[in-house]
């Protein structure tokens, strides 16, 4: 199932059209801790695209965009030209590592009172008062 999931599927990596346009239209210009490769266009087009050229991900495994670092997520939003590793300071003992979007999952964050937590809320102080329709008239 591995050609035709390729074949037919965006979801779960490249297609093979998208692997097919990135070998012959772009180059790797670099990989990131998931895995995940980065393109851009070999030459740039002369149509309405940024004159250095388009810039792709094409993601080891599920296509989320979460799981994007965000030191690379500057450069393929041109916020700069050259590749993540060349010019960014290294991490701060402090910083953590990126996370992707939990929601869905059961590590998603969850307020106190909602109903996978336990559904128990703090009880409201004393200057709350419920509005009753019969009260209003």
């Amino acid at each position: 199932m591995g050609l035709l999931a390729n074949i037919f599927t965006w979801w779960d990596g490249a297609t093979i059209g998208t692997s097919l346009f990135s070998a012959r239209n772009g180059k790797c210009v670099g990989e990131d801790v998931f895995g995940n490769t980065y393109h851009q266009e070999k030459k740039p087009s002369k149509n309405d695209g940024p004159p250095e050229g388009r810039r792709w991900v094409i993601y080891n495994g599920a296509n989320d965009a979460s799981r994007v670092p965000p030191e690379w997520h500057g450069w393929l939003h041109h916020s700069y030209d050259e590749v993540p590793e060349s010019h960014l300071p290294q991490p701060r003992i402090w910083e953590k590592e990126p996370t992707g979007n939990l929601t869905g999952t059961a590590n998603a964050y969850r307020p106190a009172g909602a109903l996978e937590a336990g559904g128990v809320r703090a009880v409201a102080t004393g200057d709350y008062e419920p509005w009753s329709p019969a009260e209003a008239e």
